[in-house]
């Protein structure tokens, strides 16, 4: 509302006041100027407050918005973009599968092998003979430091990757890591070959020698009585001792290493009891080198003892070390001679052990 608008009904008050101020009638009396006066004061306040009701005034406007302050947080965009597809590699290689030599191979000492790889060209580039195989670390196996591939590998494309080794000289587990690089030098789709290497056990071969028979083996007596080709050992009907030779032919073998060598004398047989301990209390066997042919002198040589029999062995008897040292010295024969570990019982009775000039067998294992 105009301020002209709201002062109008104070002038008006005003004028009417000064109005009445000079208005004739000075004859009234004071109480006639009072109330004259009382009345135009209540008629122009009357004024004055109707026309604050009609025309209110304009009061300032003060905000009342609550809105809060900003904040640092900023709103999600909502024009967000699809996810960039993955980048795709030139160079890049899958490994398919080992065609030879597959992880964990034992190999010889010093063996030459070939280890093929099988690989996939999962990649976006063809690979050209400008490629080449690098061994990249770990053992190279006296492989080569490069080897350009044969020819293109197109994406999708498989191809086999062969390369010439040499197992190392000394037992171990070993392993090589190789790569292929582009021609650009990149390296890239790393493969390995991963071999053990072990000494192999040494062949051998196993020969059975039976006794030889004529001059070479029989008994000898004591008194002297002839040298029957039967092998006794033990005492006669007369009380008499007797002791067994047998001899073997080891020439073949001359110089060659022994790895086993077992005597057999579960072919033998027994007379009474020649393994009474209260008489000739067992029967040794011992090795002992005599002279051919066999003679009545052998009789009293001194041998080594190997196994006091106590019965008939049921088992082979090891005579390793005996067959070594004749083999390394050389000697053409291994000879084994039986004889009581006691003098005779002299019961009267033959007591004795017995074997056929062709029964013993000595079993031979050596390197050739």
């Amino acid at each position: 509302m105009s301020k002209l608008v709201w002062y109008l009904p104070v002038a008006i008050f005003i004028s009417l006041v000064l109005g009445a101020c000079n208005l004739p009638g000075g004859s009234q009396d004071a109480e006639g100027v009072d109330a004259a006066s009382t009345a135009a004061a209540q008629t122009v306040e009357a004024n004055l407050t109707q026309a604050a009701i009609l025309n209110p005034p304009t009061l300032p406007v003060i905000s009342t918005s609550t809105t809060a302050a900003p904040s640092d947080t900023f709103p999600t965009p909502t024009n967000t973009q699809p996810a960039a597809p993955p980048t795709l590699e030139c160079d890049k290689a899958q490994f398919i599968d080992d065609i030879t030599i597959p992880d964990g191979t034992i190999l010889a000492p010093d063996e030459p092998f070939t280890k093929t790889w099988r690989l996939k060209n999962i990649g976006t580039c063809s690979w050209t003979t400008t490629y080449v195989v690098i061994f990249n670390n770990g053992d190279a196996m006296s492989g080569p430091v490069t080897q350009a591939l044969t020819g293109n590998v197109n994406p999708n494309q498989t191809v086999d990757i062969s390369v010439d080794l040499i197992a190392p000289s000394t037992d171990d587990d070993y392993k090589g890591f190789w790569k292929l690089r582009n021609a650009a030098g990149v390296l890239f789709a790393q493969f390995y070959v991963e071999i053990i290497v072990e000494t192999p056990a040494p062949s051998t071969t196993t020969i059975t020698l039976n006794a030889t028979g004529g001059t070479e083996g029989g008994t000898v007596y004591e008194p002297a009585s002839g040298i029957p080709s039967t092998i006794l050992a033990g005492d006669t009907g007369s009380n008499g001792l007797a002791r067994g030779f047998m001899s073997f032919d080891i020439s073949s073998i001359s110089g060659k290493t022994v790895t086993a060598a077992t005597l057999d004398l579960s072919s033998c047989t027994q007379m009474q009891d020649p393994f009474d301990g209260a008489g000739l209390a067992g029967i040794w066997v011992g090795e002992l080198q005599y002279g051919l042919p066999l003679a009545q002198s052998a009789y009293n040589l001194s041998g080594t003892g190997i196994q006091l029999l106590t019965a008939i062995p049921g088992s082979a008897i090891d005579v390793k070390s005996y067959v070594q040292a004749r083999v390394s010295e050389p000697k053409p024969r291994f000879q084994i001679h039986l004889y009581p570990k006691e003098g005779s019982d002299n019961d009267g009775q033959a007591d004795y052990m017995s074997c056929s000039a062709n029964g013993p067998k000595l079993t031979i294992t050596y390197q050739p």
